[in-house]
């Protein structure tokens, strides 16, 4: 708890302002990665595995950017930084022990933004959600990831949009919120490779099946490369007697 509230502390007066209310949940996320990190470490080894494989190919590796960089513990930084010339993460929330561990390791070509990926806002002011139009002003940009972004963006919105007045909001908005992601990675002039978890299961000791969640409403990614699962929520995290496994696939394209 200690060392929870001291990551809050310090990476409070690091977030702007707009951002601030996410980062207690970004610090939850963090102590339960470390509480959970023997039931995470094949989903984030298939993670860096699948990024690593998709930049084998590519001729040129001047500009990367991590889109929903979060804990980096599933983005494989330490090769980005020597294989790109800039890696750019971007995020609502970059907290103050991530930022101590990325100047610990000395990676000077490491750039930070804070960002909302979401299209959230263009969505809430009846535009078209174009989450990506700032990477059009990105230099040099060979390499771009969706680190198990997208069904976040799904679970945000719809907290967001319960707040909302019900006549503002168009009844189809997480599915344009998921589409606007898709599309706009098919539509980056660079490489990109998508991770994200499309459903989560609640399974009990027994093996069965008590629930099953799709979190792209209905949306599919076609074509994935690689499908796993992970144990997001283990036994004895939440009850002794059940476990949310997600569904995650990786896709590339270049």
């Amino acid at each position: 708890m200690i060392l929870e509230v001291l990551n809050y502390v310090a990476s409070w007066p690091l977030t702007t302002s707009a951002h601030r209310p996410y980062v207690r949940s970004s610090v939850n996320l963090w102590s339960r990665a470390h509480r959970c990190a023997n039931h995470w470490a094949a989903h984030e080894a298939h993670c860096k595995a699948a990024i690593l494989s998709a930049i084998d190919g590519l001729r040129q590796r001047r500009t990367a950017v991590v889109l929903g960089s979060g804990l980096l513990r599933d983005v494989p930084i330490v090769e980005l930084a020597k294989r790109f010339d800039t890696v750019v993460l971007v995020d609502l929330v970059h907290l103050a022990s991530t930022k101590a561990w990325i100047a610990m390791k000395g990676m000077k070509n490491i750039r930070l933004i804070e960002r909302d990926l979401s299209g959230f806002e263009q969505l809430a002011t009846g535009e078209q959600p174009e989450p990506f139009s700032f990477l059009r002003q990105v230099p040099y940009l060979d390499f771009v990831v969706s680190a198990n972004l997208l069904s976040q963006i799904g679970l945000g919105a719809k907290k967001r949009l319960e707040a909302l007045p019900e006549a503002t909001i168009p009844a189809d908005a997480l599915k344009t919120l998921i589409s606007a992601h898709l599309d706009g990675l098919r539509d980056i002039a660079a490489t990109t490779c998508l991770l994200t978890d499309i459903a989560y299961s609640v399974v009990d000791r027994a093996g069965r099946t008590l629930e099953t969640v799709d979190l792209l409403q209905g949306i599919e990614v076609p074509d994935p490369d690689a499908r796993w699962d992970w144990p997001v929520v283990p036994f004895g995290e939440q009850s002794a007697d059940i476990q949310v496994v997600h569904r995650v696939i990786a896709r590339s394209r270049s």
